[in-house]
């Protein structure tokens, strides 16, 4: 699941989890011991130990949310805007004029020749998610391609030379079990009048 702030929880349920160790610590402090906290919270007997320890050596404050975690954006605000400001020019204006796609490949490509960062190109896809912009796949399509021709062929070779489909047959919809006893000749293989061992 992906987040809106980069990774991790949002502001509300970080702000939610800080709430409920913000009350642990209120329990800790009437004397309560882990267990009982973890029971009273509905929260697991690891949390509320590791919650413990880390208000014996910091208090409340020790308890606080450190923020939204995962790794900050290389491009600050400014720079963001920037780069948004290029997409929106197309690509042919920065040197792709073959086609008006933007890629990944050339959206790094881009953040590398403007702010002088480097970005992978999956790095640089989840910044143009981030700023509302989709990668796209340029089509590739032969050079000599022939509509008409792939048209004509479709239509009149592919229908002479496409093999027929199963017949229509009393049978099991079973791929294990293909038919009825009743269905096999009295010589087949599994039949009861087979022959015995000797």
């Amino acid at each position: 699941m992906r987040y809106g702030d980069g990774g991790g929880l949002t502001v509300e349920g970080r702000q939610r989890r800080e709430a409920v160790r913000v009350e642990a610590a209120g329990l800790f402090a009437d004397g309560l011991r882990p267990p009982e906290v973890a029971r009273r919270l509905r929260v697991s007997s690891k949390s509320a130990y590791q919650w413990h320890q880390v208000w014996t050596e910091g208090g409340v404050a020790a308890l606080a949310s450190r923020g939204a975690n995962g790794q900050q954006c290389k491009l600050s605000t400014r720079c963001q805007e920037k780069l948004a400001a290029y997409l929106d020019q197309g690509p042919a204006v920065h040197g792709w004029d073959e086609d008006q796609v933007w890629t990944g490949v050339r959206v790094a490509t881009l953040i590398g020749r403007k702010f002088h960062v480097s970005y992978s190109v999956s790095g640089a896809t989840r910044l143009m998610h981030r700023l509302g912009f989709t990668p796209q796949v340029p089509a590739r399509w032969a050079a000599e391609r022939d509509e008409r021709a792939v048209t004509v062929w479709k239509e009149a070779t592919w229908a002479e030379v496409k093999a027929p489909g199963r017949p229509a047959t009393d049978g099991s919809a079973s791929r294990t079990k293909p038919g009825s006893p009743a269905d096999r000749p009295r010589d087949a293989r599994g039949d009861a009048a087979a022959a015995p061992r000797s």
